[in-house]
């Protein structure tokens, strides 16, 4: 058995862990023949249904911001639809591995997330306290000069995800983006977001 994340394309049904031995469970639980798209960052291959774009199946955000997230030249290129299961990337001889534990903690653990954002060349303007991106963005520590913190957190990975994209895409200093858990940021920037969310 493998051990693997089910998500559904509805985004109001729960992300789950689910186990699959073979194909005919990889078959049932997409319904349909299977293909493959890798996420190596991720340490995972999310599994879809092959005829899925010609059944027109629903579009599954959350799958498709999950790739787009870490396979940024895929992003507007391409999406996914029906429900998705993720695998550990497979190995040398083709069988498939568990999902990383790493990737459940991200995917189906509760905790909240921010975004940091990568502005520019380091422009003057901003750290401007004064400065219209001053109630959006946090600086970060010394020795990060181009990387921020926006001032949101966000209930879950997904909606991170799609935010910080969001930011590349409507942002022309933005040049690159991160999501990570709250908790993992170092105290000064977890007292810094509470702050600015009690200003708000």
């Amino acid at each position: 058995m493998v051990r693997s994340i089910f998500i559904p394309a509805d985004e109001d049904e729960s992300i789950t862990e689910l186990q699959v031995l073979d194909l005919e469970d990889y078959q049932s639980a997409i319904g349909g023949w299977i293909e493959p798209v890798d996420v190596p960052e991720l340490g995972v291959t999310v599994y879809v249904n092959d005829e899925g774009l010609l059944r027109r199946l629903p579009f599954n955000s959350r799958a498709t911001f999950l790739w787009w997230h870490f396979v940024p030249e895929a992003r507007q290129t391409a999406m996914l639809v029906g429900p998705a299961v993720l695998v550990g990337l497979p190995t040398r001889g083709g069988d498939a591995t568990d999902v990383p534990a790493s990737a459940i903690e991200l995917l189906i653990n509760e905790r909240e997330y921010a975004v940091l954002i990568k502005i520019g060349h380091g422009s003057a303007w901003i750290t401007d306290p004064n400065g219209v991106l001053s109630s959006v963005v946090l600086p970060m520590a010394a020795g990060e000069p181009n990387w921020f913190l926006s001032a949101a957190r966000y209930e879950d990975f997904f909606t991170a995800a799609v935010w910080a994209m969001v930011l590349l895409e409507r942002w022309d200093d933005a040049t690159d983006t991160k999501v990570v858990p709250v908790q993992d940021l170092p105290a000064h920037l977890q007292h810094a977001l509470r702050s600015s969310a009690r200003r708000k």
